[in-house]
């Protein structure tokens, strides 16, 4: 408890000179009791966490019977349009209800929300009433949809307030679906993305649930964790960056389990997060905070992945070492998310090894088809020059066939040594096409001669030493022609 005590201090002294340009609430999931709420009532553009609301009207239509979890959806040219972050599917790929919100929640599809979208209601506008609609009834009175992602947009507004009652929502009404809120990791053939919500699997406890970010709104974070039976849900909006929004969120977290302890004296009085008066201004617009030009590099969601892994000692890297106190310092963390499940296109699962990755990754494609040339011994030109003898030998291919066939029955031997001496072996056999032109006979003796020379030698002269297949073989040919 003391060492979640003394990150929960970092975490605040990290935040303190931008206090005021943050909105914080952590509640009980039960009964929407606050246990510490700071600008909860302040508009605020949601971002990617604006999908949490995406897969509440999906997974509702699919308890209510209008569409199933195994229900094919055809990729739009709307969906391809939208920007990244996107799987980058085109357009008349289909992909199963299922798969698209695993995409949605891990990786944060912008393509995969319009799918869904369009696949519920049948257009982005119909949904957005959905959307609305769900948030009337709900008692989300700050928060306005335009759009299924949060991409960037005027009217596309919420509140800590109200994405809490949002996720108390999906806890309560949806706990069959609880699963798509803490995945750690979805596989696509070679493809791996991990949840850019990166206390699951490390905060003890945490079960969920989405992140979000564009400039405008700084980095947002809805957290929950449950321990001993007791669920709280955080939320983070207008974070400086992900690494802080992941600290802050594991404060908030530790916070609201120590409020049944010693430490009630840090909290404020308790009352429903429904209690929690809206605050009438516009949206805070943190995009020269965000994203001008004095960042040393892009913000973006997974730029805590860079830190951490680059700079072990950062706070950031130190504060997910500390989630698992047995790992030795310095090592990554960022492994130990648990295991990714698979998702795919289509309607039914791959065969295992058959799927490759969707994305446009040259490097991952190189590697892929190096591969299968690759030899143990052979080095990258004598495989390059292998493979550029290799179209010569189809002409010939019946005497050079039945040659390779019967040494290899003969003598694993000679087979082993044709192989590892793929620069030599190729120089005897033109010639022995050509015997093989002029006289049947005279191709078989070539043909003995090309892989086959150690054989006569030890009949007559048993004692000499040349029956050694690594003596000069080109040598060796030549006396015998």
């Amino acid at each position: 408890m003391l060492m979640w005590v003394g990150i929960a201090c970092a975490a605040t002294s990290l935040a303190t000179t931008r206090a005021g340009a943050e909105a914080l609430l952590v509640i009980e999931a039960e009964n929407g009791r606050v246990l510490y709420s700071q600008n909860a009532g302040q508009p605020w553009y949601p971002a990617s966490v604006t999908k949490l609301m995406t897969a509440y009207v999906t997974l509702r239509a699919v308890k209510e019977g209008r569409l199933a979890l195994d229900t094919p959806l055809t990729v739009s040219p709307n969906a391809v349009a939208q920007s990244p972050v996107k799987m980058g599917f085109g357009v008349g790929t289909v992909v199963t209800v299922d798969n698209a919100l695993k995409m949605l929640m891990v990786k944060s599809a912008n393509d995969m929300a319009v799918v869904l979208a369009e696949g519920v209601a049948g257009s982005i506008e119909n949904f957005a009433g959905e959307m609305n609609a769900n948030a009337r009834r709900l008692g989300m009175i700050q928060s306005s949809f335009v759009n299924p992602n949060g991409l960037p947009a005027d009217d596309q507004i919420s509140s800590a307030r109200d994405l809490a009652i949002l996720a108390r929502a999906l806890i309560r009404e949806l706990p069959e679906y609880d699963y798509y809120w803490h995945l750690p990791g979805i596989r696509m053939g070679k493809m791996v993305r991990w949840n850019y919500n990166t206390l699951i699997g490390r905060y003890p406890g945490a079960d969920g649930m989405k992140t979000g970010f564009i400039c405008a709104s700084g980095f947002n974070l809805v957290a929950s964790a449950t321990r001993n039976g007791r669920r709280l849900i955080a939320v983070v909006l207008g974070a400086p960056s992900s690494a802080a929004r992941a600290l802050k969120a594991a404060q908030l977290l530790e916070r609201g389990f120590n409020s049944s302890s010693g430490l009630t004296w840090l909290m404020q009085p308790f009352s429903t997060v429904e209690s929690v008066q809206p605050i009438a201004a516009a949206p805070p617009n943190l995009r020269d905070e965000m994203c001008g030009g004095h960042r040393k590099r892009p913000a973006s969601e997974d730029e805590d992945d860079l830190v951490a892994n680059n700079n072990p000692e950062s706070p950031y890297a130190v504060f997910l070492a500390s989630l698992h106190p047995g790992k030795a310092k310095g090592t990554a963390p960022l492994q130990e998310r648990g295991e990714p499940v698979l998702v795919y296109t289509g309607t039914k699962p791959p065969a295992p090894g058959s799927q490759a990755s969707t994305e446009s990754k040259p490097e991952k494609k190189k590697t892929v088809t190096i591969k299968p040339t690759a030899k143990d011994k052979d080095d990258a030109s004598t495989t390059s020059a292998a493979a550029s003898r290799a179209p010569s030998k189809p002409k010939p291919k019946s005497s050079a066939a039945k040659d390779g066939a019967n040494e290899a029955g003969k003598d694993g031997a000679s087979a082993a040594a044709a192989s590892s001496g793929d620069a030599a072996a190729p120089k005897p056999k033109p010639k022995a096409r050509k015997d093989a032109a002029k006289d049947g006979a005279s191709a078989t003796a070539a043909s003995s001669d090309d892989a086959t020379a150690p054989k006569p030698k030890p009949k007559k002269p048993a004692p000499k030493p040349p029956p050694m297949v690594i003596t000069p073989a080109a040598e060796q040919s030549s006396q015998v022609k």
